[in-house]
Order: structure tokens, then sequence, then C-alpha cells
């Protein structure tokens, strides 16, 4: 069965992705307001599918994103080298007293009944200040390029940010990589300058130039305006929603040949019944139910994503690259951070139907 992706066969690089690179400080199952230490992460919902895609599934991968000249600038820097990610940065000088700044994430995991609370300091957020013009993509697509990649976190993040990924998905679409977008709704980030009515009118831009869009119901009908469907749920598990609206996505993005999303039923913080689906080329795809003992949640939707992208690079069946990219999301869970510490073997394992037995 096609996926009616045309994938280049030979590329310098498989994989690159525009975005915002921050540091996630988590302090564990302690809340902010009694923490005394933290752990820091690096991440980025754009970052974290090519860290992924290069650390755990081997793959050429780059980062094209702002980098502020400071301490904290040289922490992200290190580890975006340690997942073996090329960067490719728009440098900024740091004044010393207020930035431009590398963006802070603060989330704890929460734990049992207590969820995890995430918020943020994107102030004065050097990534915000990238605009068209700040990169050479002839230069970074000049040994070709198979698959790029976005999301609606940058896109939000400016008046700027949008119109810089729609001039790298037009120079990659012209490079002959496949375009991917994850929609990534955030009505916090986007109320800070025109709420949802502008989303809808930049999203719609953007997603001209996608050939697979990555977002649940909850994306479509708020970032692409899609009216919600008329057949409720039955459960956050059931996919009926979902694909009940992909009538609407095509209507208006007609040459969107992938839509896929994760399915997550929560039913504490640490127990989550976990799967995944997709639309590929006209036919519906489901991938199993796991129930996952969490243990940071956050980047799970990003590890199924990278799974997904990795299967359907290697040309693998819609069916295994939906399940590569369900088993990597949920071994995703199992790490603490954003990004893989999985290998491609355990995900493969997991993906054919593993368990949880001890390895000897």
């Amino acid at each position: 069965m096609s996926t009616g992706l045309s994938i280049r066969s030979d590329a310098a690089l498989d994989f690159v992705s525009l975005g915002a690179l921050v540091h996630r400080l988590d302090p564990g199952i302690i809340p902010f307001r009694k923490a005394t230490e933290c752990h820091i992460h690096v991440s980025g919902g754009e970052f974290n599918v090519a860290a992924n895609l290069a650390d755990c599934f081997g793959l050429n991968t780059g980062i094209a994103s702002a980098m502020v000249d400071y301490p904290i600038g040289d922490l992200i820097a290190e580890r975006v080298r340690a997942m073996g990610v090329k960067p490719f940065y728009k440098h900024f000088k740091h004044n010393g007293v207020n930035g431009p700044n590398m963006a802070a994430v603060y989330s704890d995991r929460g734990h049992g009944v207590r969820p995890p609370v995430v918020f943020y300091n994107r102030c004065n957020e050097a990534a915000a200040q990238l605009k068209v013009g700040d990169f050479d993509w002839n230069a970074i697509f000049s040994g070709g390029v198979k698959w790029f990649h976005s999301g609606g976190i940058f896109a939000a993040l400016s008046e700027t940010t949008g119109e810089l990924i729609i001039e790298a998905m037009k120079a990659a679409k012209k490079a002959g990589a496949v375009v991917s977008f994850d929609l990534n709704f955030r009505e916090k980030l986007w109320n800070i300058w025109g709420g949802q009515t502008k989303a809808v009118e930049v999203l719609a831009r953007i997603v001209e130039n996608a050939d697979v869009l990555v977002g649940n119901e909850e994306d479509l009908q708020k970032g692409l305006g899609i009216p919600g469907p008329e057949v409720e749920a039955k459960s956050k598990l059931d996919p009926s929603t979902f694909f009940g609206m992909m009538d609407q996505v095509l209507k208006k993005h007609p040459q969107v040949k992938i839509v896929a999303t994760t399915l997550r039923e929560v039913h504490s913080t640490n127990h989550h019944s976990w799967s995944a689906v997709a639309w590929i080329n006209g036919k519906t795809y489901s991938a199993p139910t796991a129930e996952l003992n969490v243990i940071d949640r956050v980047g799970g939707g990003d590890g199924f994503a990278s799974g997904l992208f990795y299967g359907l690079l290697k040309g693998k069946s819609p069916e295994e690259a939906v399940r590569l990219g369900w088993a990597h999301g949920a071994l995703l869970t199992t790490f603490p951070g954003d990004t893989t510490m999985a290998t491609v073997l355990q995900v493969e394992a997991f993906a054919k139907g593993g368990s949880a037995r001890i390895q000897r």
C-alpha cells in the first residue's frame, strides 16, 4: 500500500527541523513552589524529533534555530551535539542583563492524582526574533534533504516565525523534501498576539505546503479552524472522531497525504492507556493500546512522530510505520527528559509486541 509520499533515495541529510531550542527545568515530583533543585533537559518540539531520529534511529539530522552566545546557550549547544544533531544557528549576543534569551520551560512531573504543571519564561526569546532571510536554505539543503519538519509552537512565537516556516518549507519542497508539520496548538502562546483567529490564518498558509500533519482533534479544530465532529468519541482511545474529521482536512488541504496522532487516556499521572492512529493516503491505521507506567510524559508525542517518520523514511508499510511511532512514544514516557534514551532494537521489539520481561 503506497503512502503517497515520494522520498529521495540519496541526500546528505535525512531530516532537518526548524524551531526553538529550550531548556526545561525539572524538579521531579516536587512542585516548583517547594523545589530545592532541578534537572535541566534540552528540548523543543521540533528539535526533539531531530534528536530522536539521530540518537535512536541513526539518521543524519539537523536543526535550524536561534543560539544565544552565553552559558545557557553553551549548555544547549552541547546537548544538541551529544544527540548527534547538526546545528544551523543564527547567533545572538546576550547583553548580560535581559537577553535575548534561550527560553526556559518549568515542568514538574506530578504524581498519582496530581498532574504535571507546565509554565514558561519566553521573555525576550531569541527564537521569536528569527525571520525570513536569517538562514541560507540553499546552502543547508545543498547536499540534498529527504524530510523537513516544523511545528505550531514555533509558529506561535511571533509574527515573523510563521513566515520563516513558509520560506523554509518552500525551499525544502524545491530541494525535493517531504514536508511535515506538527500543529501542536498552544492557546497561551497564540493569545499573546492575536488568539485563535490569527492562529487559523497563519497555520492555513503554513499547512498549504505540508504533506504530513501531526495533530489531534483539538489541534485540527483550533489550529485549522475545522468544526468539531458530529460524532463524539466514546473514549479518548476511540479514533472515530479523529477519522471523521479527515474529509474536512482534505477539503481545506487536498495535498496532505498523511495525518497522524497519538491517543491517550490518562488514568493517573503515572498510568496512561496509549495508542496511535494515522490516516495515510485514504486508508486508516490504528496501533494497539498499551498500558503505560509513566515516568515523564513530556515528549511522548514527539517520540511518536519520530518513530512514524523513521518508518516512512525507511519505506516500511503504513502499519509498521504507525507501530514504530507508537512503540517509540511509549518507550519515551519511561525516561526522564524530553528526548529519547531508547535503542532502535528496543523500539522494533516493542513494535512487534515485545514484553517488559527482563533482558538477561
